[in-house]
C-alpha cells in the first residue's frame, strides 16, 4: 500500500481550536485505555540515557498521547525524570490537566513549538508519539535533521501500521468517540454537544483516524529519511516493531554515538 499524504483536518491553521483539543483529549484517552506505550517504555530509558538529562520533551503532544497510562512505570524506570510537553498548537487545558495527575512528572510549553527546529534550551531526549505522520517526507526528514544537527536522541512512536489492520482499527474510531466520550475530564457540556447532539467530534476524529492509516511510515521509509539525512553516521538508528497485546507500535530510535 503506497504511502499517501491525504488531507487532514486536524493540521488546518483555519480548523476550530475547541474542536481539534476535544479530538487530541480523545487520543490521549484512547492511548490511556488501550495502554498503546507500554511495550516501548525500554526504548524511552535508553533514549534518556543517551540524552544524559532525565529530561524528555515531547514534540507534537497533542493532549498529552498515551503518557499518563505509563506515567508511574516511566517514574520507576527514571529516577527524577521529566516530561514536557510541547506542540505547534499546545492544548493548554489538556497539559494542566495532565500535569495535576503527576506534578513532578510533567511539564508543558506554552507557546508554539515546531518539531523542525526546536529551541536550543529544550535539551533531553525528543518524543513523538502518533503525531510523525502528520509531516510530509520533507518536513519529517527535517524534523530527524534538527535532532542529528542538535546532537539529541530522538524517538518517534506510531500505534497504528499502513496495512488493513490499521484500517480496520481506523473505521471504529466513530464508536470508541461516542464510548469513550463520558470518560474525558474535566465534564464538560459542550463537548457532550458537539459529541452527541451535533456530532462533528466523532466525525471529524473518524476522518482523520481513517486518513491517517495511509500517512502512516513503513519501517523502509522511516529508514529511508535516516539514511538521507546529512552526518546521519554519528548516530545509532534502530527501526523496529513492538506488540502490546492486539496493539502493534513502529517505533524509531536515534542518538548520538
Amino acid at each position: 500500500m503506497k504511502r499517501l499524504h491525504l488531507f487532514e483536518f486536524e493540521d488546518q491553521e483555519w480548523f476550530p481550536e475547541l474542536i481539534r483539543n476535544y479530538m487530541t483529549d480523545y487520543l490521549q484517552i484512547i492511548a490511556t485505555t488501550m495502554n498503546f506505550y507500554e511495550s516501548v517504555i525500554p526504548i524511552i530509558q535508553k533514549g534518556v540515557e543517551k540524552s544524559g538529562t532525565n529530561l524528555i520533551i515531547d514534540m507534537a503532544s497533542g493532549g498529552g498521547g498515551g503518557w499518563l497510562a505509563i506515567a508511574q512505570k516511566i517514574i520507576e524506570s527514571i529516577p527524577n525524570v521529566q516530561v514536557k510537553f510541547t506542540d505547534f498548537y499546545p492544548n493548554l487545558e489538556a497539559f494542566k490537566k495532565t500535569q495535576q495527575e503527576f506534578p513532578h512528572l510533567f511539564d508543558y510549553v506554552e507557546t508554539p513549538v515546531d518539531a523542525t527546529d526546536v529551541p536550543e534550551n529544550l535539551v533531553g531526549l525528543r518524543t513523538q508519539f502518533l503525531s510523525f505522520h502528520h509531516f510530509k517526507p520533507e518536513a519529517a526528514k527535517k524534523i530527524l535533521q534538527n535532532a542529528v544537527n542538535a546532537r539529541q536522541p530522538i524517538a518517534v512512536f506510531e500505534a497504528v501500521e499502513r496495512n488493513a489492520e490499521g484500517i480496520v482499527k481506523a473505521l471504529g474510531v466513530p464508536l470508541t468517540t461516542y464510548a469513550l466520550t463520558p470518560f474525558i475530564k474535566p465534564f464538560s457540556l459542550k463537548r457532550l454537544f458537539y459529541t452527541y447532539v451535533f456530532p462533528v467530534v466523532p466525525f471529524f476524529t473518524g476522518f482523520d483516524g481513517f486518513v491517517s492509516v495511509f500517512r502512516m511510515y513503513s519501517q523502509e521509509e522511516m529508514k529511508a529519511l535516516v539514511d538521507s539525512l546529512h552526518n546521519t553516521e554519528k548516530f545509532e538508528w534502530e527501526i523496529g516493531l513492538k506488540r502490546n497485546g492486539i496493539m502493534s507500535v513502529q517505533y524509531l530510535l536515534g542518538y548520538p554515538k
